[in-house]
């Protein structure tokens, strides 16, 4: 499994080896080991989510509230698309930056996203199912966006695409007005929630290595 850090504080891409032959491929998007190794806790799992898109599709840019906040891991089981990160932090060294990682069906590379951070994704094939693993159930009333063509944040989307959006995602508020409204998750916070994980992370550890 190869790692590389984002340009966003926490958030980091994992590529891991695909093994193919006559019968088809076997590959571990997420494997333990190099998770803990980069992030520095484990992952919490309390959903898993499966979105299917049309060519053109623009998911985000969708965060949850803080607290309780999500991470997420993402990777394309089919098609490919273009996988974006963008920190919404407010007092985070990166704050308004944003990263791209291209997901596909060929390499499986996979995207974390630390708690407070916002993602998007554009779908770049038609039938392009991407999977999360969520460390909190949905809650509509925690879900909120900010503006994906935001000319502040500048995400380079690419210019010869049809974009197709939900109403939601079209009447985000920019970063600068979801700033003034309150409603941007603050990197201590953040940070909070995070070790927390790494906590109970090391609390687990500590109980498996004890003798029974």
């Amino acid at each position: 499994m190869r790692t590389r850090a984002l340009a966003v504080t926490g958030a980091f891409s994992f590529t891991p080896e695909v093994y193919s032959d006559e019968r088809g491929t076997f590959v571990s998007p997420l494997q333990h080991t190099a998770f803990v190794a980069a992030v520095g806790h484990d992952l919490t799992v309390a959903q898993t989510n499966h979105s299917r898109s049309a060519r053109g599709v623009l998911r985000g840019i969708h965060f949850t509230t803080t607290p309780p906040g999500q991470t997420k891991y993402v990777h394309c089981a089919r098609g490919r698309a273009m996988d974006v990160v963008v920190d919404i932090r407010v007092g985070s060294p990166t704050f308004g930056r944003w990263d791209v990682v291209e997901l596909d069906a060929r390499s499986f590379r996979a995207t974390y996203l630390p708690v407070g951070v916002g993602h998007a994704f554009l779908a770049l094939e038609d039938d392009t199912v991407m999977s999360y693993l969520v460390s909190t159930e949905y809650r509509a009333e925690r879900e909120l966006a900010v503006d994906p063509f935001d000319p502040a944040l500048g995400v380079a989307w690419p210019k010869d695409t049809e974009f197709v959006l939900s109403g939601r995602d079209r009447a985000a508020p920019s970063l600068a007005r979801a700033e003034a409204a309150g409603v941007l998750p603050r990197y201590e916070e953040c940070l909070a929630l995070d070790a927390g994980e790494a906590a109970v992370g090391a609390a687990r550890a500590d109980r498996a290595d004890r003798p029974a």
